[in-house]
């Protein structure tokens, strides 16, 4: 589609070229390009003199084209087709397409024996009309039917109240008044995007206009899960009886469960976590007496964080690309381990000094507090990812799957100390936790994701909900079965080994681990268990009950390793291909605290009975407190930082990103309002000069600009 005053240049490319008038390909060589214009209603005459034209190779002429249809070309590059030219291979120009030879810029991928650069087929070529049935017309819509009817009708409303106050000339400003208000905006960005059109009634946009109101598509989804989970209450009710009716303990926990998602629906909005959300919906509930969950239904909240934190190994374990682990394996676990326990004995050597803990339980806050949340990593790295930034060394995978393996050490090393503290058995016992754990986690996970690689066949209809189901079953049994052993340890090894040795081999039979359908399972999951969990983790917080010396000291601990981390994480990150400034964004990236946290923060609580005495409740209570803390400080500070010193410190390159199912677990969403600030892209200056493109700069070098203005 041209505009005014648009200016092409032809540089004399090689390869072969299409008439726009005829469609027949033109020859072209390695001599200056002839441009062959369509013929115009009104031609210039050749006889008048061409602008600023003084006998040089350089002139530039002006060509007016009263009727010229205005035409769409897209830019986008595909791999080509293979399979012919035909209607069904996707080019305007096969004869064009097939361009081996030249290499475009220097952070082309592909080499110069490979198919050169595609072009995909224009959307108006060959175009099949829309459906126009007249009972669809009038109920499938789109965004620009959505400001014909009744935001049209607002604008005329407010543009005839004005015209009796001003003038004609000043009320012409308002005439987009409603499109150009902040409310509109606001809710623009509030809409997700649907992936088809919906049906809606004929009246619905006059009552209801887009996007000041939901759209048919979204009342009625809210409608249906509403009905259902009314009826599923209903059901609950006759079978339970008093636990599930209004000021019951369950009816509590749906409540808090679902006003939790709502409050992360609202903190989303701001870009930050979601999480951040359900934590304050639960503090509240808890201080304002809206939660009741003590007692015997403790036992209740006690599985379902064990249903939580079985999901959350699982995704780690499903999230780290097996070919990137196998090539920068020592890289992913040295920045994994290392800095992993510089926080951890720092956070125990300050809570054993500062906050009198006994250092047992100090290394056991510091095993929790040194773990990193994907939760609030991976939809930050995604923003950054869209733009091009740190994309060429791969730091978005390399976070990832660090944060996997730190979060795997985390609940393993939490489960060794755990048992050693809480168990009564000998020393032989206590000694053998660290190599049992290890060696039996290790091995059952090897031998369930073989397992769910052969259970069920790669082939059967029903492959998808069977790996899920068998690799959830097979992670619950890891995480039960080794606490009953006494063997605590072994089970989040197995959990976070069996996902990862499953989706190896799932990859080598041919499923895309950016995109892979048992994740996008576990994200239903996570969905239902993410509000639940960090809905309990905010109610176990009594503000009245705080100490204001716990929270000060614990503050400065959480900071202190942090910082520590981060410094720790620069050091070591040598031989990695990593300047100072992708070093230190590495170090910020794994400063947010959540998920971890929140399943394990008030676990040691739990395993205390009528014999514990008062120091190991207080004690307790000081390691679920600091917790739960870690999260509040520390998520919105870590998505904050992530978010902007990305754009500072890593390098944006100008290779496009596909995106289409980089970490789909995570819910990539129009929701997430970019904070990030637009630059102008560069070229990765670490990527050396390649000699056959600079050659072919030169030999075009002596290739005259030609230009055309077209007035439209």
């Amino acid at each position: 589609m041209f505009s005014s005053h648009k200016t092409m240049t032809a540089t004399g490319e090689p390869g072969n070229r299409e008439d726009s008038s005829t469609g027949a390909p033109a020859t072209n060589t390695n001599t200056p390009t002839t441009i062959v214009t369509p013929p115009s209603p009104n031609p210039v005459p050749s006889d008048l003199p061409m602008p600023n034209s003084n006998g040089s190779g350089n002139h530039k002429s002006t060509i007016v084209i009263e009727s010229q249809p205005k035409r769409r070309v897209s830019i986008i590059s595909d791999p080509p087709a293979i399979g012919g030219s035909g209607p069904g291979s996707g080019y305007d120009n096969p004869a064009y397409e097939q361009n081996p030879r030249r290499k475009i810029s220097q952070t082309s991928t592909h080499s110069h024996s490979d198919i050169g650069p595609a072009r995909r087929k224009s959307i108006l070529k060959d175009s099949a009309p829309p459906h126009d049935y007249d009972s669809d017309r009038a109920s499938t819509h789109s965004y620009e039917n959505y400001r014909q009817n009744a935001l049209d009708v607002l604008n005329a409303k407010y543009n005839g109240h004005q015209m009796g106050h001003t003038s004609l000339g000043d009320s012409n400003g308002g005439a987009n008044y409603v499109e150009e208000s902040w409310m509109y905006t606001f809710c623009l960005k509030c809409r997700g995007e649907e992936p088809s059109s919906s049906w809606e009634p004929p009246f619905w946009q006059k009552i209801f206009p887009y996007p000041l109101c939901p759209t048919f598509r979204t009342v009625s989804r809210l409608i249906s899960i509403i009905l259902i989970g009314v009826l599923i209450w209903v059901t609950a009710f006759v079978i339970i009886g008093d636990s599930a009716a209004p000021g019951g303990q369950l009816f509590g926990l749906v409540v808090l469960t679902v006003a939790a998602n709502f409050g992360g629906y609202l903190i989303s909005l701001t870009t930050l976590p979601r999480l951040i959300g359900m934590l304050m919906v639960g503090i509240l509930f808890q201080n304002v007496g809206w939660a009741n969950l003590d007692g015997d239904f403790s036992k209740v909240t006690a599985h379902l964080r064990k249903f939580a934190l079985t999901i959350i190994l699982t995704r780690a374990g499903l999230e780290m690309e097996p070919e990137a682990f196998k090539k920068v394996y020592k890289t992913i676990l040295k920045l994994g381990i290392i800095p992993w326990c510089v926080e951890a004995a720092v956070m125990a050597v300050m809570s054993h000094f500062l906050l009198d803990l006994p250092w047992i339980w100090a290394f056991l806050l510091g095993s929790i507090i040194a773990a990193v949340s994907p939760a609030v990593v991976v939809p930050c790295l995604f923003r950054l990812r869209t733009k091009g930034y740190g994309v060429a060394k791969g730091i978005p995978t390399l976070v990832v799957a660090v944060a996997g393996v730190d979060d795997a050490l985390s609940v393993a090393i939490f489960g060794i100390i755990s048992t050693v503290m809480f168990s009564d058995k000998g020393l032989a016992y206590q000694i053998a936790q660290a190599p049992v754990c290890i060696i039996g986690g290790l091995g059952f996970g090897v031998i369930w994701g073989s397992l769910a690689r052969i259970f069920p066949e790669k082939g059967d209809a029903f492959v998808v909900p069977l790996r899920t189901l068998l690799l959830f079953t097979g992670g619950l049994m890891a995480i039960y079965g080794s606490e009953e052993l006494g063997f605590e340890g072994a089970g989040p090894l197995a959990v976070v080994f069996s996902a990862f040795v499953s989706n190896l081999f799932w990859c080598k039979d041919g499923w895309n681990v950016e995109d892979n359908p048992v994740s996008t399972a576990f994200e239903v999951f996570w969905m239902i268990f993410e509000p639940i969990l960090f809905g309990l983790t905010g109610a176990t917080i009594k503000i009245r009950e705080l100490d204001s010396h716990t929270v000060s000291i614990g503050a400065a601990c959480i900071f202190t390793g942090s910082i520590l981390r981060i410094l720790t994480t620069a050091g070591i990150a040598f031989g990695d291909r990593l300047n100072t400034k992708e070093k230190f964004f590495v170090g910020l990236s794994w400063m947010a605290k959540a998920t971890v946290q929140a399943a394990l923060g008030p676990v040691a609580l739990k395993h205390l009975d009528e014999n514990s005495t008062d120091d190991e409740r207080n004690w307790a209570n000081i390691v679920q407190t600091i917790c739960v803390f870690s999260i509040v400080l520390t998520a919105p500070l870590g998505a904050i930082l992530i978010s902007v010193t990305g754009t500072k410190l890593l390098t944006k390159t100008k290779q496009p990103q596909d995106l289409s199912g980089w970490r789909r677990s995570h819910r990539p969403s129009i929701r997430d309002i970019s904070i990030i600030d637009e630059e102008e892209e560069r070229e990765d200056p670490e990527i050396p000069e390649d000699k056959e493109t600079h050659d072919n700069t030169l030999n075009n070098a002596h290739i005259p600009t030609i230009s055309y203005t077209y007035n439209t």
